[in-house]
């Protein structure tokens, strides 16, 4: 998706999702990140409600091509909260009009040595940024700066993206120990790269089930084999069975939601109820792209439903009559099942990612 042309690579995009060509969430919020740059380096900014409405409608035309891709909203919401921050530290060095005694706005660093206060649930419901005047018009030189930092800081959010994969796998060895049992659940290259990194320091055993209908199991146990890793898979009604020999359940993710609970593919409830009956750890690895502000209710809420010929062919079905196949996508995981979240940025409890929305999002960037 090399085109110069910022409407063809907009269509591409999503006649690409419509036909599900993008097999990877990380490709998919590449490419949007992509799409956001070119959105801001083409237009011309007179005023911050000009950059959102800009983003937010793309947004809204990438999300209708396929709405559960999580990570193509998420993509756009920070970079209108990146639009919110830049033009808010705009305002603090600009604005003559300011009081003395009113506070400027900072982004937390890490870097720094100031203690930075966690937001109530409270604060993440309401606006840190509703005061400030988005129809202001700003001068040519605002404008400039504008831009020029707005399309720094989503290029340093390109390059996490591509820097995700090398920053969650320099974690495993703190979290694999030698001669382990590992159990995964379908295949996630972040996952993959996760074990792989861990198999260069240590030794350990990793079972996976064969995740039918798709197999995807059988694909990871090929990869990590071809990586001198020893491998058992097992058929998916054993995993109740196994969890009894497992020290550590890793998986990957399709999204995180706002109330620490995960989307993931269709198995993965089954393998979580395992580990915690057997109390073993549900550890999942996954970038901060795929935290979304959204919440889930039930298995149903994000939800889709995948072709019945993956679980019974229409001829084996004597032409369907009698039989109702249902093949769900995705399952949903509510957060008491899950034992830690392995980002780019760290290791996180569950009831800490309203925390780490808090810090990439804002409220009023709303796509519905």
């Amino acid at each position: 998706m090399a085109s110069t042309n910022l409407e063809d690579r907009i269509q591409t995009f999503i006649m690409s999702m419509k036909r599900r060509q993008v097999e990877q969430t990380y490709n998919v919020a590449k490419e949007t990140a992509e799409i956001m740059r070119m959105v801001i380096s083409r237009m011309k900014i007179s005023n911050l409600e000009d950059v959102l409405n800009a983003l937010r409608e793309t947004g809204k035309r990438l999300i209708s091509a396929q709405p559960l891709e999580f990570s193509i909203g998420n993509v756009v919401r920070r970079t209108m909260h990146i639009a919110r921050e830049e033009y808010q530290q705009l305002l603090g060095e600009n604005d003559d009009e300011r009081p003395h005694d009113e506070p400027h706005h900072h982004r937390p660093s890490s870097s720094s040595g100031e203690k930075t206060q966690a937001p109530s649930l409270y604060m993440l419901g309401s606006s840190s940024s509703g005061d400030l005047d988005l129809t202001r018009p700003l001068d040519n030189t605002s404008t400039k700066e504008l831009k020029t930092n707005i399309l720094s800081t989503v290029g340093e959010m390109i390059d996490e993206l591509q820097n995700m994969y090398r920053n969650i796998a320099e974690q495993a060895i703190e979290h694999i120990h030698a001669n382990e049992v590992i159990m995964t659940f379908g295949r996630s290259r972040t996952v993959e790269e996760f074990l792989k990194a861990a198999a260069r320091k240590r030794k350990f055993e990793v079972i996976v089930p064969e995740t039918a209908p798709s197999f995807r199991g059988n694909q990871m146990a090929l990869a990590l084999a071809a990586a001198d890793i020893e491998v058992t898979v097992i058929p998916d009604s054993a995993i109740f069975a196994m969890m009894a020999r497992v020290n550590k359940v890793i998986v990957g993710t399709h999204a995180v939601m706002a109330n620490g609970g995960l989307i993931n593919m269709t198995g993965t409830h089954m393998v979580a109820l395992a580990a915690k009956h057997h109390a073993v750890p549900f550890v999942v690895c996954t970038g901060m792209y795929k935290l979304s502000p959204l919440y889930p209710y039930d298995q149903d809420t994000f939800n889709d439903i995948n072709s019945p010929a993956e679980v019974i062919s229409y001829e084996e079905a004597d032409g369907g009559k009698h039989i109702n196949v249902v093949n769900p996508a995705y399952d949903y995981i509510p957060p008491e099942l899950v034992t830690l979240y392995v980002t780019n940025f760290g290791g996180h409890n569950p009831s800490y990612i309203y925390r780490l929305l808090a810090q990439d999002y804002s409220p009023d960037d709303t796509l519905e």
